[in-house]
């Protein structure tokens, strides 16, 4: 059973006892008649067939509730996306599908370029950003849940509850963030564990409780790929386009949300899905590269917020990280010990030193350019600019699906 602590600065809503998913799923199914539900699914087509989508799949096959499914491909084909199609034709709720390397699309990014509106490089947060872009086209939903592709232990249940606090007409939800544990044999999640919290928690030492600090410290999972939000907010939110797209989420979440309208839910009792590599000498794959786009989305945030970032206190910074990872290691050995898992000391401590490069690089890159790579348009200012747009774009994604 999970604790019932409020962590402070958002509601935390958990996962109490036995869950009762019919209730859930027929209390959503009255909720969606005032409040439709659209889910985005950002997908790469490496992930079409596989255990995990194929889990996924058959579990989404029976949820009723659901207005429309829209699910972004990345890196397909003409081959590939009709491989795609196959797939996703299975599922009673008839998916649109979003071909974001086709030429239909691809067109439309150019004409955003042109209107000095770039999406940003392909990735995971320009899919979402697309997907959002269509769920306001086809103005079918109120409420948009967003969740990744690549989740072994996914069951419908986790779904539920992610949209369940925003769907709800009196809870007063705006936003819901997912949360979860991640653990096998040992405890996964290490650029969370070793990097997010000990960073911010760095921070908080130098520079006091920090609104800012406190909010994105209070997230039990900042990094999980699921989250909620009702469809005004999909409007004004801007997002990156890189690794730190859940970072930058909550960021300007807070930014045009008062904290009273968002919340945390624990989805699961367990979460496993598709691991990333460390890759320790090479700063633009893998983990490495996600803990550099992650501590840069930080800093960049702190400046906005008026915080002044030098060279003193990113060398604060470094020792103050060095000192909470350290405090951090030794908890998690203890934690682990008593709960009979298996405990990497020296690959954990490896992950510590490869993160302190990237700290650093994300560092340096800030103060080489503060302004660093701009955040994708919100979708307010994409129809201010080209008010056609958005029609264009559902015409865009017809044509995809039905030639």
């Amino acid at each position: 059973m999970s604790d019932f602590f409020q962590t402070g600065a958002v509601a935390t809503l958990h996962r109490l006892g036995a869950p009762d998913l019919p209730r859930l799923e027929r209390e959503l199914g009255q909720f969606a008649q005032e409040t439709p539900i659209a889910l985005v699914l950002p997908c790469h087509i490496r992930e079409v067939g596989t255990k995990a989508l194929r889990v996924i799949a058959r579990e989404l096959k029976h949820v009723s509730y659901l207005s429309q499914i829209v699910i972004g491909i990345d890196g397909a084909n003409l081959r590939s996306w009709k491989k795609a199609r196959r797939f996703f034709a299975q599922l009673p709720q008839k998916p649109t599908l979003l071909w974001n390397d086709g030429p239909r699309l691809q067109q439309m990014f150019k004409k955003l370029e042109a209107a000095e509106l770039g999406a940003g490089a392909p990735g995971k947060g320009r899919n979402v950003w697309a997907c959002f872009g269509y769920v306001l086209a086809s103005d079918r939903a109120r409420m948009v849940a967003v969740h990744d592709c690549d989740i072994l232990t996914y069951n419908r249940e986790l779904l539920a509850r992610l949209c369940y606090p925003v769907a709800h007409p009196s809870l007063g939800f705006d936003f819901c963030k997912g949360y979860y544990a991640r653990v096998t044999e040992h405890l996964n999640g290490r650029v969370m564990r070793l990097l997010v919290t000990p960073l911010l928690r760095a921070l908080k030492s130098i520079l006091g409780q920090h609104p800012y600090l406190v909010y994105m410290d209070t997230f039990r999972y900042p990094l999980a790929g699921e989250f909620a939000m009702d469809l005004d907010l999909v409007r004004r939110v801007r997002i990156p386009a890189d690794w730190a797209l859940e970072v930058g989420m909550l960021s300007e979440v807070i930014r045009n949300c008062a904290p009273r309208a968002i919340c945390q839910s624990e989805l699961c009792d367990n979460y496993d899905h598709k691991h990333q590599d460390l890759s320790v000498r090479d700063p633009e794959r893998g983990l490495n590269k996600m803990a550099s786009d992650i501590a840069r989305a930080f800093f960049q945030r702190m400046a906005a917020e008026g915080i002044k970032l030098d060279t003193g206190l990113f060398d604060t910074l470094m020792s103050a990280y060095m000192r909470q990872a350290e405090d951090t290691l030794r908890f998690y050995a203890a934690d682990s010990a008593l709960n009979g898992l298996k405990y990497p000391r020296h690959d954990e401590e490896t992950a510590v030193a490869t993160f302190v490069r990237s700290i650093r690089l994300a560092s340096k890159g800030l103060q080489d350019d503060p302004l660093g790579a701009p955040l994708i348009s919100n979708w307010n200012r994409v129809e201010s600019a080209l008010p056609n747009f958005l029609d264009e774009l559902r015409e865009a994604v017809r044509l995809d699906n039905e030639a």
